[in-house]
């Protein structure tokens, strides 16, 4: 998390949102191997009390997870800000992103709360791309999506703490924030200037 309150968001329920809408997760662990990192799609539950997610079985993190404290980061859209973009003066480059931290101890699932993250995920995401019929795994060969689901295996992370950070030029006055989100839209970084437009605007200087 970003030290500046600035940059932490007021909305308590904005961090679950993005989570939801990226769907994308770093996993974090200490291992007897040393610190480890996974990536995998996610599941927050509905009160935002637990993030689900799997692992392949080879995965150098998945033996050492049960039971464990980890640490799971979903980021958001990020990009570098020229110092030539403002126009006051005695400004350096920085860099504005979004990224939400979660805390807690992860758990092993059973084969049955696996399959019902892997059917949440599938319906989920098929419902966003609006493919119709969207796809299940009826479509499968039992006996194959079950050689499939033995090679993963489920966790879920009890959340104890969140750590969202939105940086967003929030410590900038509103008309330097709106030159930032100009010139990142001009560079391509469109979905960053709208969260600036959407968010960082709600605040002024500190």
């Amino acid at each position: 998390m970003h030290p500046d309150p600035a940059f932490r968001p007021k909305d308590d329920d904005l961090a679950a949102l993005l989570v939801r809408e990226i769907g994308f997760a770093a996993i974090f662990a200490s291992t007897p191997d040393g610190p480890r990192v996974a990536h995998a799609p996610v599941v927050l539950s509905e009160d935002t009390s637990t993030l689900q997610f799997h692992l392949s079985r080879g995965n150098g993190l998945a033996r050492h997870l049960d039971g464990a404290a980890a640490l799971a980061v979903v980021q958001g859209p990020d990009a570098y800000v020229s110092a030539s973009w403002y126009a006051g003066p005695d400004q350096v480059p920085t860099w504005n992103y979004v990224a939400v931290e979660m805390e807690g101890k992860a758990r092993k699932l059973d084969r049955e709360a696996l399959i019902r993250q892997l059917d949440t995920l599938s319906a989920h995401h098929e419902g966003r791309i609006g493919i119709d019929p969207p796809w299940t795994r009826d479509k499968m060969s039992p006996a194959i999506f079950g050689k499939m689901a033995d090679a993963i295996t489920g966790f879920e992370m009890t959340i104890t703490a969140w750590r969202p950070t939105l940086k967003l030029s929030q410590n900038k006055p509103a008309d330097e924030r709106t030159r930032v989100a100009g010139a990142l839209q001009a560079q391509g970084h469109g979905a960053l200037a709208h969260l600036m437009d959407q968010l960082a605007g709600r605040g002024e200087r500190r």
